[in-house]
């Protein structure tokens, strides 16, 4: 009889031990089939993938943005630089009631204000005894990299004159202030020239010498 009971319950351990064994290894195996689901699984690449390639692809995106931004005030500059231009190659500095200076000024910050800040536009302008004598007026820049402006004369009919505007463009994003800033700072310079004869517009000054 006590030998029957303990068969009995052997027989219980062995069976609750197989149980244990077999709900242990249905366990591995549904582990197992979450990992090579997990593996084998694609729809988040893309957002892995973006992932990776977030930070220098927002690197490029600001890059090629702070380059569109400089180009257009690069162009800006050199527009603002002949519409002043003009003003002088036709007398109207030279033949003002008011300042000179100032006419030319005004001018000048009203074609560049669309994308410079007129404030920080530095500019000379230089009478030449020709235009073989541009090389004798070299563009000067102090220690902080601002133009040493040679003064501003517009001089008179049939003169040549050299007229120069620099910006200091100012650079928003390390990573391209790092590649192309000036050794001055964090900036670039943009540097827009125009030489030029002006005309004959003073009717009576040209009659005196015909």
């Amino acid at each position: 009889m006590m030998e029957h009971v303990w068969r009995n319950a052997s027989s219980g351990a062995m069976k609750r031990q197989k149980m244990r064994k077999v709900r242990k290894n249905g366990m591995e195996k549904k582990m197992m089939g979450w990992v090579k689901k997990w593996i084998k699984e694609d729809r988040a690449a893309t957002a892995v993938e973006f992932a990776l390639v977030a930070v220098p692809f927002t690197y490029l995106l600001m890059g090629i943005i702070e380059m569109s931004l400089m180009f257009g005030g690069m162009s800006t500059l050199d527009a603002a630089t002949n519409d002043a231009a003009r003003l002088i190659r036709t007398g109207q500095v030279q033949q003002t009631n008011g300042d000179p200076e100032e006419m030319f000024r005004d001018k000048l910050c009203e074609s560049a204000q669309i994308f410079l800040n007129c404030s920080n536009i530095q500019y000379e302008v230089i009478r030449m005894d020709g235009f073989s004598n541009f090389s004798s007026f070299p563009a000067t820049y102090d220690e902080d990299g601002n133009l040493e402006s040679q003064g501003f004369d517009p001089g008179a009919v049939d003169d040549v004159i050299l007229i120069r505007t620099s910006y200091r463009y100012p650079l928003m994003t390390p990573f391209m202030a790092k590649l192309i800033a000036d050794s001055s700072g964090n900036s670039k310079r943009l540097l827009s020239t125009v030489v030029l004869e002006t005309e004959p517009y003073d009717v009576e000054q040209v009659a005196d010498q015909l």
